[in-house]
């Protein structure tokens, strides 16, 4: 029975019921009551007062802003899903196609503590919803006893004297007592932390996923480390080779002093450079030594260039860019589950009904203890009502129907957020594309001006530092041109991040298989 109502009710009406006893020989008024009971008792656990539960309405676009006909002719490093390949599953980091970049992301699951606290949370918040589910049962206790006395002989103000008494007693007694859920209270509260405890599966996705996605990010920049301090390395080479003949230039009195001067300046200058970059290349490969969970000391990678591999990312409408981030599931839950919290501070306004049994044996013997005689029993029920809390159980409905549309506008700012995501990255890929090319005319043109430098200043048309400017220039837009081609590889990433990387969506599966998104 689902009740639901604008105004808050009011009910003060104290209620309170006496135990009940049940006379000698009155079975039948026993069953009948007890009978009576368990039909009030299916009939009052229907009601609930939570809200009925709709999902929040979100903006959802009818296709992404970056991603048009016209811009698919430009990009390389994405594509429209079909039917067959609606998103990456399982494991998308393997479309780099990188073995290496795999063996490390293999390790995220095993290895990385972040991800270990966020399984933790997720284990935790299951145990609370198991918590909760016990209250829809009674509790039982038993407390057994054995308690041996003395009666004093002499009696105060009686002048009686008598011989004492000891006395020996046995209590085996079983308690139990129970407290229907009649107004839906603990019906919510369970409702509320299984929601909290899909939130934190969510969480554990999410957390994942951006662990997993960093180790690529960091994976991709050590290589474009390794390709940028192999330039350095080539052109320190070329450097050192161009000081050797300038030196002999000048030997023969063809150069002058400050051309041997700029050339050693340009060689040293250049050498410093690539061990800057070492350094950089360490602190990164120490960055992701922590996040496959191993110490910097016992991590190493042996050096690769990076070569580019723009790779197709399929993808959906936007529409489904709502059951495919974690983020956006967790915040959706949450919501679900302040909805459920209503209902539990709305069942407040209700008296708490406590039904009580209590039944064992006492006796003086051991012998008799299981006697007919010795049975004690009694049944009972009570109900409290608080009449005056100067509107205390409003305060908490009013707070709870707070951080309702608290958690409902989180819930659209996610997805807000959500989509900028995609959006942000996907006009990123469709503008490297381009820029990437235009950067690699400027390198081939860098490379003929180098050229025609040398063979100028062979001639002694020109100067020294025309060569020097030209090697300059060169090595500068090989750089960027590696610079770009990371920062591809990085959007890429972060794209498939946005996109929700290899998750089903499914919060009703294990930790396990919802990684693996079978």
């Amino acid at each position: 029975m689902e009740i639901s109502f604008a105004e808050e009710p009011q009910f003060d009406v104290p209620i309170a019921v006496a135990p009940v006893q049940a006379p000698k020989g009155g079975r039948n008024r026993l069953h009948h009551f007890l009978g009576l009971a368990i039909l009030g008792v299916i009939f009052l656990t229907g009601c609930n007062f939570a809200p009925k539960y709709q999902k929040p309405a979100a903006p959802a676009p009818a296709a992404y802003k970056e991603l048009t006909p016209d811009s698919a002719k430009e990009v390389d490093g994405w594509k429209t899903a079909t039917p067959n390949d609606a998103a990456l599953r399982g494991k998308w980091w393997e479309v780099f196609n990188d073995p290496q970049l795999n063996t490390l992301e293999d390790q995220v699951n095993i290895s990385n503590q972040t991800v270990a606290v966020a399984l933790a949370n997720f284990l935790s918040a299951r145990a609370v919803v198991k918590q909760n589910v016990s209250q829809f049962f009674p509790t039982v206790t038993a407390n057994p006893s054995v308690t041996r006395s003395r009666q004093s002989a002499a009696r105060a103000g009686s002048g009686i004297s008598s011989n004492s008494v000891t006395l020996t007693e046995y209590s085996l007694p079983l308690d139990a007592s129970w407290e229907p859920d009649f107004w839906g209270r603990v019906r919510n509260t369970v409702k509320a932390s299984r929601f909290e405890a899909q939130a934190s599966l969510a969480d554990l996705e999410n957390t994942r996923l951006t662990v997993q996605s960093e180790v690529a990010a960091d994976y991709f920049q050590i290589r474009s480390l390794d390709a940028q301090e192999k330039l350095l390395n080539d052109a320190v080479n070329a450097y050192r080779e161009s000081l050797r003949l300038t030196q002999v230039r000048h030997d023969t009195g063809i150069a002058s002093d400050q051309d041997v001067a700029q050339a050693e300046i340009q060689l040293n200058s250049t050498a410093a450079q690539a061990t800057d970059i070492g350094i950089q290349r360490a602190q990164v490969e120490h960055a992701l030594a922590v996040l496959v969970g191993k110490a910097p000391a016992d991590f190493s990678l042996s050096p690769e260039p990076l070569e580019s591999k723009p790779v197709a990312v399929p993808f959906g409408v936007p529409s489904g860019l709502l059951e495919r981030r974690p983020d956006i599931a967790a915040a959706e839950r949450r919501v679900a589950a302040a909805n459920a919290q209503i209902g539990v501070a709305r069942s407040a306004y209700f008296p708490n009904v406590t039904l009580s049994a209590s039944g064992g044996y006492e006796s003086s013997s051991t012998v008799n203890l299981f006697s007919g005689p010795a049975l004690v029993w009694s049944l009972g029920a009570a109900a409290a009502q608080t009449i005056f809390d100067a509107g205390n159980k409003f305060a908490v409905t009013a707070q709870a129907k707070a951080q309702y549309q608290g958690q409902a506008a989180t819930y659209r700012q996610t997805v807000l957020g959500a989509f900028q995501d995609v959006e942000d990255n996907l006009a990123a890929l469709r503008l490297l594309s381009r820029e990437i090319q235009q950067e690699d005319a400027a390198v081939a043109s860098s490379q003929r001006y180098l050229n025609l430098a040398n063979d100028r200043y062979r001639l002694g048309i020109d100067s020294y530092l025309n060569v020097i400017t030209a090697q300059t220039t060169l090595l500068g837009n090989q750089r960027t041109a590696v610079g770009l081609r990371l920062n591809q590889m990085t959007a890429t990433v972060q794209l498939i991040k946005a996109l929700g990387g290899g998750w089903s969506g499914d919060l009703t599966k294990p930790p396990g298989k919802q990684a693996a998104g079978k």
